[in-house]
């Protein structure tokens, strides 16, 4: 068999049913999982928010995130309008658009997935 640099053969690198379960676990916010690093093009992440908790609203980065919801529910609050959100839905957010986020009664947990970006500020308020 032909030896391969680490990182370069496709492979399971997390499961969201486990990611999903644990939905609404006291403590857990923010970036609760994330693809491991090392050289690659694509970024992604679990967030977790709290019940009741969000992610204020904010013109995101200047590339555009696919989001994934695993569990729970929640609001995506736009420029222009609210959108509800539960476990199966994806969701693109184009470049700099406005969002906000804010978990429901039983949390919300969503997978992100965007090009690799060194970090840097965001676009503005």
């Amino acid at each position: 068999m032909t030896e391969v640099p680490d990182g370069t053969e496709p492979r399971i690198v997390a499961d969201t049913r486990d990611l999903a379960a644990r939905v609404g676990e006291p403590g857990e916010i923010g970036a609760v999982w994330n693809i491991p690093s090392g050289e690659r093009d694509l970024d992604a992440n679990v967030i977790a928010l709290p019940p009741g908790e969000g992610i204020a609203l904010h013109r995101g980065p200047a590339i555009d995130v696919l989001i994934h919801v695993v569990a729970g529910a929640g609001t995506l609050t736009t420029a222009t309008t609210d959108i509800a959100l539960s476990p199966g839905h994806v969701v693109w957010l184009p470049r700099g658009s406005r969002r906000a986020f804010t978990a429901g009664p039983g949390g919300l947990r969503y997978l992100t997935v965007h090009q690799h970006r060194t970090p840097g500020p965001l676009l503005g308020a």
